[in-house]
């Protein structure tokens, strides 16, 4: 599917202060989508949406995103349960990326690993850069089983 369902980009007033949707997509067909916990603020997820899947999300009110590894679009929660339902959906000041306020079903996490967040370890600030730079987690604990929701999870090497 092409972008033809949105508006044109005619000039930078309409797409910066008009009210028409004219998403501009990357060279690869992609907006940058950041998802957010609704009551909470926290960053879920960064992702990406192709012209389907943002108009798979405005239709539907539950995310949607292109998997640029897989090369597939998905309806996030569709095999975990965890669907995202969009609260509030913005764009940016020169539409080429959304910011997606939701509310997850379930244990309302977002992240394939098991954790609510996908951003849930930090890198130490105010060191010298060095292969023995280590992360430090911010949540303490996985909200649920990902060999459970998913199965048999890739080897880190295949990535």
């Amino acid at each position: 599917m092409n972008d033809t369902v949105f508006s044109k980009r005619l000039s930078i007033e309409q797409v910066e202060e008009g009210q028409d949707l004219a998403p501009k997509f990357d060279q690869d067909g992609l907006l940058v989508a950041v998802t957010t916990d609704a009551a909470s603020g926290d960053v879920l997820m960064v992702g990406y949406m192709n012209a389907e899947a943002l108009r798979r999300t405005i239709e539907t009110g539950e995310a949607h995103y292109w998997s640029r590894s897989r090369k597939v679009l998905w309806h996030k929660g569709a095999s975990s349960g965890l669907v995202q339902k969009v609260v509030d959906l913005r764009i940016d000041d020169d539409q080429d990326a959304v910011w997606l306020k939701v509310q997850v079903a379930g244990s309302g996490a977002s992240c394939h690993v098991g954790y609510k967040s996908c951003f849930y370890r930090s890198v130490p600030l105010g060191q010298s850069v060095s292969p023995e730079i280590r992360l430090e987690f911010r949540e303490s604990q996985k909200t649920f089983d990902p060999l459970e929701v998913y199965g048999d999870v890739p080897n880190p090497t295949q990535l």
